[in-house]
């Protein structure tokens, strides 16, 4: 800084503030100056303010520097945490060998020239293994994980891998998604079959049949925890066969390796002529990469990849964020049924792939949507925890005007009225700061329970499975309290924790707008779930309204749960819920019933569990409360369930009437230890 002229006073000499004072006494030199004597300084006549601008700037800028500097480090720590959205705009995806999941693998053949190629596969308790010309195509030493029936499928004439499938027949169900697989590959394809830890459990009648079509002579003598692979032609024929049974409940059957030399076929000649256009060439390159998409690759009548949405709707403006991994069978029919309903906007879906795996990411891309790869983060749980986060950022940031995203898993499929439903509802959020989401699925929406797609509830639990939330929720209050990649939390415990913690509720429908596939509960039965959305009328009129959603909002949901109850019938509280003349034979479908049930607070849910296995819903543990009472049908009838004296609602129950009590299965056990 410059020097200022020497202002004279009795006492000082002001040069600048670096020179500071020059003291000409004996009081002077004791330091000691005044409040008044730096008033002096600031205010003197010729004091030069440029030096205290000079300052303040130097500060400002200072401050600047450092909230810069602090907004690059968490934006450092956001990549490293999310480790990256990756776009594979030109589709050449490198497989990620370090990768939990099994990507789909193209292997630069140097023998492609050849007549033939050698196949190798090992299968056992605990590892599988598929080699084509010794180069490894298909690998699952991951403890826990894996269990059931690999299947591989190669191309006849280039030995490339076409398709890699996981289908785990300890689990009901399963079989017959395997065979609906198979039926789908394409005539002449080679296919690889190994078995790791069980596969036998639940492998019926009609999946044994098919696999001795395609050649097996072992599938019959398959038992609990034997060890089966097998080499064979889609044709039927079989090039090498084994099988290791079990010697005991305790152990497994001995490892398998079996190895075929297979001659290559010339490729047919026959190409698809399908019309000129964009829909046409993402079809013909999937198509060209991979099998098992049965009517998507006819040549005649093929199943569309574009679809005719109808109108929009107010929730057409919401991005979709699709969180995938490596299920492409699951992703494709999930986004086939998204995109087919009326109000799907493909411009604002986005697919988000955990992993650098190929088949999901050509799966997005058939379809026309922006897809996008996540590379992992962490481990089990923590990953899958991780993928969320990175999605949900994502999503905010490719529309930043958007306030509010619809999250979807790969495994759901959507009804015809998905989008109504939450351009319905969407409001609900902005007008009421105690609504943590609003779902389409209902952990309760059995089949036996749920009767109303017009009908919503308010619960307390966070159901997810095709959900709403707001920007401002991810943005303050999920997002810089997510757990950290060490941490391996179950992404759907943490999510239905934290909207508890908080004393939020999400809004469900009584009938489910997502049927979740990828289970087997009686509520996740596909022919179900077509026919149940068949027979509704709501889905047939475009113009049809969810009734009562008005009273969503707290004040007046807390009115409706109250006069419910009033006007109910209290059911006869001596008969158990488990017991079917609990309701009354002769019953009005229009009457509404209510019972009590014993429950001290809101932790204590032993009896509440016990009546949900006698009703036969959702049991594992407690969902679908609503401060302590239950809304559901049971044979038709409306039914609510309160807790009493944990609900408020429990102050309108008789005095003469006794709450339901049933000792939980978990106290008889340890009583009887």
């Amino acid at each position: 800084m410059g020097e200022t002229k020497p202002y004279r006073s009795e006492k000082w000499y002001w040069h600048s503030i670096r020179d500071r004072y020059k003291f000409q006494s004996q009081w002077s030199r004791r330091n000691k100056v005044s409040f008044m004597t730096f008033v002096t300084y600031l205010c003197g006549p010729r004091y030069n303010f440029t030096q205290l601008l000079k300052i303040a700037s130097l500060i400002l800028l200072s401050a600047t520097c450092l909230l810069n500097l602090k907004l690059i480090m968490e934006t450092n720590n956001k990549l490293e945490s999310h480790q990256l959205l990756l776009d594979f705009d030109n589709g050449d995806v490198e497989p990620f060998i370090e990768d939990d999941y099994f990507g789909h693998l193209h292997p630069d053949y140097k023998d492609q020239g050849k007549d033939s190629f050698d196949v190798k596969v090992l299968s056992s308790h605990d590892v599988v293994e598929v080699n084509v010309n010794e180069e490894q195509v298909h690998y699952d030493g991951v403890a826990d994980s894996g269990r059931g029936i690999h299947i591989t499928v190669i191309h006849e004439s280039s030995g490339e891998v076409m398709s890699q499938r996981i289908f785990d027949t300890s689990v009901a169900r399963q079989d017959r998604e395997m065979v609906k697989f198979l039926n789908s590959i394409s005539d002449g394809r080679i296919l690889v079959f190994a078995t790791k830890d069980e596969a036998s459990l639940h492998l019926e009648t009609a999946a044994k049949e098919k696999l001795r079509q395609l050649g097996s002579e072992l599938i019959e003598q398959i038992g609990f925890r034997s060890i089966w692979s097998m080499i064979c032609s889609a044709k039927g024929i079989n090039y090498e066969e084994k099988l290791e049974e079990a010697r005991d409940e305790d152990s497994w059957g001995a490892s398998v390796e079996v190895t075929a030399h297979i001659k290559a076929v010339e490729s047919p000649d026959d190409v698809c002529h399908w019309p000129d256009s964009p829909e046409s060439v993402r079809r013909a390159r999937f198509c060209s990469m991979f099998d098992g998409y049965g009517e998507l690759c006819r040549c005649n009548d093929p199943s569309p990849v574009s679809f005719n949405t109808g109108h929009p709707l107010p929730a057409s403006s919401i991005p979709v964020a699709v969180i995938a991994s490596n299920r492409p069978q699951y992703l494709y029919r999930m986004l086939r049924s998204l995109l087919a309903v009326d109000g799907a906007n493909p411009d604002k879906t986005i697919v988000f792939v955990d992993g650098q795996v190929e088949e999901p990411y050509e799966v997005g891309k058939l379809f026309g949507l922006e897809t996008y790869q996540h590379v992992p983060v962490g481990v089990k749980s923590a990953r899958i925890s991780q993928h969320y986060r990175a999605s949900l950022a994502a999503i905010f940031t490719l529309f930043p005007k958007a306030d509010k995203a619809i999250v979807l898993e790969e495994d759901l499929e959507v009804s015809p009225d998905f989008f109504r439903y939450f351009s319905d509802t969407m409001h609900l959020l902005d007008e009421d700061t105690s609504l943590y989401c609003v779902s389409a699925w209902n952990d309760h929406g059995y089949e036996h329970s749920c009767r109303d797609p017009s009908l919503l509830y308010r619960v307390e639990t966070m159901p997810g499975l095709g959900w709403m939330l707001k920007r401002s929720l991810f943005e303050k209050e999920l997002e810089p309290n997510w757990p950290t990649r060490e941490k391996a939390w179950d992404w759907d415990m943490w999510m239905r924790t934290a909207a508890v913690r908080k004393g939020r509720e999400c809004v469900i429908p009584d009938v489910s707008r997502t049927f979740h596939f990828g289970s087997s509960g009686v509520n996740m039965d596909p022919y179900f779930f077509d026919k149940y959305f068949e027979r509704h009328s709501i889905n047939k009129d475009p113009d049809a309204k969810i009734e009562g959603v008005e009273d969503m909002t707290g004040p007046s949901y807390e009115r409706l749960m109250h006069s419910l109850i009033q006007n109910s019938v209290v059911l006869d509280h001596s008969k158990s819920p488990c017991l079917e003349y609990f309701l009354p034979v002769d019953g009005d479908k229009n009457t509404s019933y209510v019972a009590y049930f014993r429950m001290e607070d809101e932790v204590s849910t032993g009896v509440f569990l016990e009546i949900s296995k006698c009703l036969r819903i959702w049991d594992l543990d407690s969902r679908g409360l609503h401060k302590s009472s239950l809304r559901t049908f049971i044979k038709g009838h409306r039914v609510i369930f309160v807790g009493y004296p944990a609900s408020p609602y429990s102050l309108r129950k008789p005095a003469e009437v006794v709450p339901i009590f049933i000792e939980s299965t978990q106290s008889k056990n340890v009583a009887n230890l």
